[in-house]
């Protein structure tokens, strides 16, 4: 099989913008959409006139300060709590639903990687169907996106939604059950075959029995030691009478460099690109490790590198359909038609449709992402969903659209210049020929007669140029290029 190389050769040196290669507004909107779901053009004008370590820091900090979501009043309820379960329950996970789907276009980096870890710690909600431990488990997603990952580890596999996905409240010392051991070393921290072996498997399982036991259905899960395996276990080559705690020292004490690499792929991958540049996972990977497995230094010594401003690093990954609607919805900046829930609502459904159910992922190994994205049945979806947003911001107030070209384009009346700003607004990339643009100008065109373009009578003003916008936006995200971030 012929190994596929990156065409991004710049190193992990900070960047520095020279003459040649510029701080500029296509890499304003590259760290934005990247680290977040885009911004509005106030947004990327503050990063603009500062520089890009500052723009990084701006982002990553904000991420670090930012309280978590805060919790509904219902969100440590148990079974006997309710006064009518199956109804108040379903009503609180459309309430989730939403909240989380507000998060993941709001709240920038944190937004972004709770959304990242969710796929990666993955839970169905099928498999607890508990509005309360929906909660719990976003929570703790937000709470560690950019902590400690050996911390997060650690919790995480606690977690009322991950005992439950992955059958730890089944494990007891009469009746062992395998499936978080092997998804803890083959998903979340080592990779597919990567370290362990089955009697590995086997002999975690038993270290992390005990945690059967709540009070009530939908409860707080706590150790109860009559449920333990309290005998000697032999782990990644060490003996003793492990439990809980010892297995994730003992993984990270036996296997920190499988760790390291194993993650900053994964992390790589997601805010770069598909394939992987060894000599930088080399030094990330050598980052974690040194600051003790801290999430954050990895990812501002990635996101402040010339690696990650290479030209070859923009454009270069496939929108998931959170990465479409949101930033979309967050670039145009535009008021929607009907109630801020109605709109949510609306939102996760097209999201749903396109592939991506916020606590549903099609499995355990979650959505692989770029390529997966797109078929032809996925591909006529996505124009049919960002159709459905715009309808919904036309059907508010039309005259938005031509409010937005009037604003971006400093009112120009060049039908042309129009055209072309509007479409790289929207794109990582500038169109590939010129002939690309002018398909796009005669779409703006429209049915105004060429005679008004000539002699500059026509304007932004015009009664009909707000759907001359529509049009061209219409057209913009049934561009294969649209399709990159």
């Amino acid at each position: 099989m012929e190994t596929i190389t990156s065409c991004n050769t710049a190193t992990l040196a900070t960047y520095v913008p020279t003459g040649d290669n510029p701080w500029d507004i296509a890499k304003v909107k590259h760290l934005y959409r990247r680290l977040g779901y885009g911004a509005t053009e106030a947004t990327i004008n503050i990063a603009l006139a500062g520089t890009p370590q500052n723009a990084v820091d701006t982002i990553v900090n904000q991420a670090i300060n930012m309280p978590n979501t805060p919790a509904p009043e219902w969100g440590y309820w148990s079974f006997n709590d309710y006064a009518d379960y199956n109804e108040m329950n379903n009503e609180q996970r459309g309430i989730w639903y939403r909240q989380a789907a507000k998060d993941i276009q709001t709240k920038g980096l944190k937004g972004r990687l709770t959304f990242f870890w969710l796929n990666h710690f993955v839970t169905q909600l099928e498999s607890y169907n508990h509005a309360p431990y929906m909660f719990q488990y976003w929570d703790a997603l937000q709470t560690h996106c950019l902590g400690n990952f050996k911390t997060f580890i650690r919790e995480i596999g606690l977690n009322p939604a991950m005992l439950l996905m992955l059958n730890g409240f089944e494990n007891t010392n009469d009746n062992p059950n395998e499936n978080y051991a092997r998804e803890l070393f083959e998903l979340f921290s080592l990779g597919e075959n990567n370290g362990y072996t089955q009697q590995d498997i086997e002999e975690t399982s038993r270290a992390l029995t005990g945690y059967n036991h709540w009070d009530d259905y939908g409860g707080a899960i706590y150790f109860n030691a009559s449920t333990y395996d309290d005998s000697l276990k032999t782990i990644l080559g060490v003996t003793g009478n492990w439990n809980y705690d010892n297995v994730i020292d003992i993984l990270f004490e036996q296997r920190e460099d499988l760790i390291a690499t194993f993650i900053c792929e994964k992390l790589y991958r997601y805010f770069v690109s598909p394939v992987v540049n060894e000599t930088i996972i080399s030094s990330l990977k050598a980052t974690f490790i040194a600051t003790n497995w801290e999430i954050a230094p990895v990812l501002s010594s990635l996101f402040k590198s010339e690696h990650f401003f290479n030209v070859n690093a923009n454009g270069h990954l496939i929108k998931s359909p959170y990465d479409l609607t949101a930033t979309y919805i967050n670039e145009l900046n535009m008021t929607y038609n009907g109630t801020e829930e109605d709109f949510l609502n609306f939102n996760v459904y097209i999201n749903d449709m396109l592939g991506q159910d916020i606590f549903q992922p099609i499995d355990v190994a979650g959505w692989q992402r770029d390529q997966d994205w797109i078929n032809t049945s996925t591909l006529t979806g996505r124009w049919l969903g960002m159709e459905y947003l715009t309808w919904s911001f036309w059907d508010y107030d039309r005259g938005q659209f031509r409010q937005f070209a009037i604003h971006l384009t400093g009112n120009s009346n060049d039908p042309e210049f129009i055209t072309r700003t509007i479409v790289d607004y929207f794109l990582s990339k500038e169109l590939y020929t010129a002939s690309d643009y002018d398909i796009a100008l005669d779409i703006f065109k429209w049915e105004v007669p060429q005679g008004y373009y000539d002699d500059g009578s026509w304007n932004l003003s015009w009664e009909d140029t707000d759907y001359q916008v529509l049009l061209l936006i219409h057209h913009i995200f049934r561009m294969p290029e649209f399709q990159l971030k």
